[in-house]
């Protein structure tokens, strides 16, 4: 079924968001101010810990940083210049991550939701909303036969897209990464923004973006990272995501919507964990996606034997994927492994799209990589069959 976007339902594991997500808040010590954007795109963070005797400002995209304290009880720490875009933050008060109280701003995510802040540029990020048409964000829960939970997945739906018109439109399934939830790529990822500014500008054709659940074995998830050590749950994460996929959510869309159903007209990328599963989905059905990609792709959560993770790569891989396309960041941890990963598909003569960017495992990274990524898809097809 379809419910209003801010509608949990009676779904448990969604309620396991919400419960952390408040409980973090809970936690936050009393700040002093908001964080103060400056004309320069500096930012001012201050919080209230007067007993506290270290407090650290940790920074998505930078390792944490000692604030200063003055004789208030009040710790403050300015940045350099930051470029223009969203950054997710925490304070850690002797030792304690803990969020910013005094911001209404959340980075949703299932083990270390953090506060955010918004660096404006001159406007001309692919993520900042213009004035241009919108499309519609839908919310679809159902209960996974597959995973045997209660489960959702978001579809973003174009400017212009009426159901009652026999106009049929690509479907792009877009994954999160590993600790995030459904929402992440509008929560933070801000994939219908860029979806907009990108169909308006026309550098993207109108399509679809289905954003499903990624654990096939949510166990992984737990708090604690004791699913982390559970033998073989990674691939076991893969294998089971790959059939709910397959089995459950295309079918519905493709029921729900005005989509095309053949293989030229469905793309599938994703970020960390959810890179690693659209390169180990798509590459093992070819029959159905002819675009591929990865953002910072963490297929060894998997391991890293390659002919027992995509034992369909073989001589015809090459001359049915109008796309394969792998990026990372430099600064990455992923950087070698999705290295080794590219080499090995070369030697099996299917050909990479490299894509190496400045700048770590962040949402900074990936909001660009899906804003480079999206104009390549669905062009002239036909040959690829």
């Amino acid at each position: 079924m379809t419910v209003p976007l801010f509608d949990t339902g009676k779904f448990s594991f969604l309620r396991s968001i919400f419960t952390l997500c408040v409980g973090a808040a809970t936690l936050s010590p009393l700040s002093a101010q908001a964080p103060e954007v400056s004309s320069d795109r500096r930012v001012t963070f201050h919080v209230r810990a007067a007993k506290a005797e270290e407090v650290l400002l940790a920074r998505e995209g930078s390792s944490p940083k000692p604030m200063q304290r003055d004789e208030k009880g009040i710790w403050s720490l300015t940045t350099d210049p930051l470029e223009p875009d969203f950054y997710g933050y925490s304070f850690v008060v002797d030792g304690v991550d803990m969020m910013d109280a005094n911001n209404p701003m959340i980075k949703p995510n299932l083990l270390t939701s953090q506060s955010m802040i918004y660096v404006s540029g001159n406007g001309s990020q692919s993520w900042d909303v213009k004035r241009v048409p919108h499309g519609t964000l839908h919310r679809h829960f159902y209960a996974s036969s597959v995973v045997g939970d209660d489960r959702d997945f978001y579809v973003y739906t174009p400017p212009g897209y009426n159901p009652q018109v026999n106009k049929k439109y690509p479907v792009l399934y877009l994954l999160h990464g590993y600790s995030d939830d459904a929402s992440g790529w509008t929560s933070v990822g801000r994939a219908h923004v860029i979806l907009d500014n990108l169909i308006a500008e026309g550098k993207a054709k109108p399509m679809l973006v289905v954003m499903p659940l990624g654990y096939g074995a949510p166990e992984i998830v737990a708090p604690g990272g004791a699913g982390r050590r559970v033998p073989n749950i990674g691939q076991r994460n893969f294998d089971k995501f790959t059939e709910a996929l397959l089995k459950e959510v295309i079918p519905e869309v493709e029921k729900s919507y005005r989509v095309e159903k053949d293989r030229n007209s469905r793309a599938i990328t994703g970020l960390s964990m959810g890179g690693g599963e659209a390169l180990t989905t798509g590459l093992n059905h070819l029959d159905q996606f002819a675009w591929v990609g990865s953002f910072s792709g963490a297929v060894i959560m998997a391991g890293n034997d390659y002919p027992k993770l995509f034992p369909a790569v073989d001589s015809t891989a090459k001359s049915r994927l109008q796309l394969l396309w792998i990026a990372c960041g430099t600064e990455d941890g992923l950087l070698d492994p999705n290295r080794k990963l590219e080499e090995w598909l070369k030697s099996k003569d299917v050909p990479v799209t490299r894509i190496e960017t400045l700048g770590g495992h962040s949402w900074g990274v990936w909001r660009r990589n899906l804003a480079n990524f999206v104009p390549l898809l669905f062009g002239k097809t036909g040959a690829k069959k």
